[in-house]
């Protein structure tokens, strides 16, 4: 938190500073996904092929999967009335620089379902290691699990390397997560120097729109599961507050993920159900990047209305959301992937230089959205683990209730836990 007031008055009061101190951030986030592709596959091989039974590891991936389509479902129609409620499009002129499209998009395009489910199967895992494809990471490590649990006692010495490379990556993520501050700080200061306070007053109306649908969002839906799944409120708000905020500030969410995964973990959730669930949730479970394509899409056809008279109904919303829900299928390893599926599909439903000038105009404020979106992801992904392993009957309520206390330290210790341990004794 003071890295990021420090950020927010750097790049206020000293804006040509922030570019200066950008590579910072950038620094911090190779720290990070350099972690990611080796902590994910090491933690989901050891869930599945020391859990020894395959079965339980099929019945997850449908429950994730019907988990994901509900909440990204609501969450796209929560914007949707959200926007027609507030309509922040009205009175808005598009009067943008479509050139910017041209320079800040990369000349790529969402997968479609079927090149997704290719994707989804490496041709080198080595190469999805590198590039830190987490899809293809997850397919393979899933793979790899079941042939190791399937030799048997012969299999036994590699699920001990790959708990104690586990336990290494976690143990090297608190390391790195030391550096955290810099990262947060250069980040900021460098989007409040670039982007400067006026670009939050200029479209004020459509930024407060969007964080408004996701705190309502979170208050009914994830109020709503967490009810109905009873999972510990405030011990999971204890869990994820550190993870999100980071997501927020770095506006990537991947960045809090190996802590994420370890707190929720320390939290009672089986390392089977995190090392899936997570990871498979950042390609299905993108819960604030649909309310903001709900949002910005009607946004933008909002500001069109006055230059082309062309009224966007009910049902023509209607189908740009059922659009939606396959295209952002693709949103995974795609960059600039919510632009990108937002100028693909309001493409076909405006007129190309009008979608092309809409897109434009949000890229200015792009930035300070994707904070809440990034955040907004990761608590999304987190919650569903805690949902998948109380849906398995496999949620540790001791482990939850002694949380953060000085009982979970001695527990990790007993354990054999040090990771764990050394967070749970420091308040992490």
């Amino acid at each position: 938190m003071i890295g990021l007031v420090a950020g927010v008055l750097i790049g206020w009061l000293r804006p040509e500073w922030g570019n200066k101190v950008y590579f910072l951030r950038d620094i911090f986030l190779n720290l990070i996904k350099s972690v990611i592709g080796p902590l994910v596959f090491s933690t989901l091989v050891v869930g599945i092929a020391g859990g020894g039974d395959l079965r339980k590891i099929g019945r997850m991936g449908v429950k994730a999967l019907v988990y994901f389509e509900i909440i990204t479902t609501a969450a796209l129609f929560i914007g949707l009335a959200i926007v027609n409620i507030a309509r922040p499009g009205v009175g808005v002129s598009l009067a943008g620089n479509q050139t910017e499209i041209l320079k800040n998009i990369s000349e790529t395009h969402p997968r479609s379902l079927i090149e997704t489910l290719v994707h989804v199967f490496p041709p080198s895992v080595v190469d999805s290691l590198v590039r830190g494809d987490i899809l293809q990471i997850v397919a393979f490590a899933v793979l790899f699990a079941m042939a190791l649990s399937a030799i048997g006692e012969k299999g036994k010495p590699m699920i001990r390397v790959m708990e104690s490379l586990s336990q290494i990556m976690f143990k090297m993520t608190n390391y790195v997560m030391r550096f955290a501050p810099f990262g947060v700080g250069a980040a900021m200061a460098q989007t409040i120097g670039t982007q400067g306070p006026a670009v939050i007053v200029s479209l004020g109306n459509l930024i407060l729109t969007y964080y408004a649908a996701l705190i309502i969002f979170i208050v009914l839906v994830f109020g709503l599961v967490m009810l109905i799944a009873r999972v510990p409120v405030r011990q999971f708000v204890y869990a994820v507050r550190e993870p999100a905020v980071l997501a927020f500030a770095t506006t990537s969410s991947e960045s809090a993920m190996p802590k994420a995964m370890q707190a929720m973990e320390r939290l009672g959730v089986p390392k089977r159900i995190v090392g899936f669930v997570m990871p498979t949730g950042y390609s299905f479970n993108l819960d604030g990047s649909m309310i903001f394509l709900a949002i910005t899409s009607v946004f933008i056809a909002q500001a069109a209305e006055a230059a082309t008279s062309q009224h966007f109904g009910f049902g023509q919303q209607l189908t740009m959301m059922l659009t939606f829900m396959v295209t952002s299928k693709g949103l995974a390893g795609v960059p600039r992937s919510s632009i990108l599926v937002l100028l693909a599909t309001l493409g076909h439903l405006l007129p190309p230089a009008v979608a092309a000038t809409g897109v434009s105009i949000l890229l200015g404020i792009d930035a300070i959205m994707d904070m809440g979106r990034s955040a907004m992801n990761l608590i999304g992904n987190a919650l569903a683990t805690v949902v998948i392993a109380r849906w398995e009957g496999e949620f540790d309520d001791h482990r939850a209730r002694i949380f953060g206390t000085p009982e979970e330290a001695e527990l990790d210790l007993q354990a054999g836990d040090i990771a764990f341990a050394d967070a749970a004794a420091r308040g992490d």
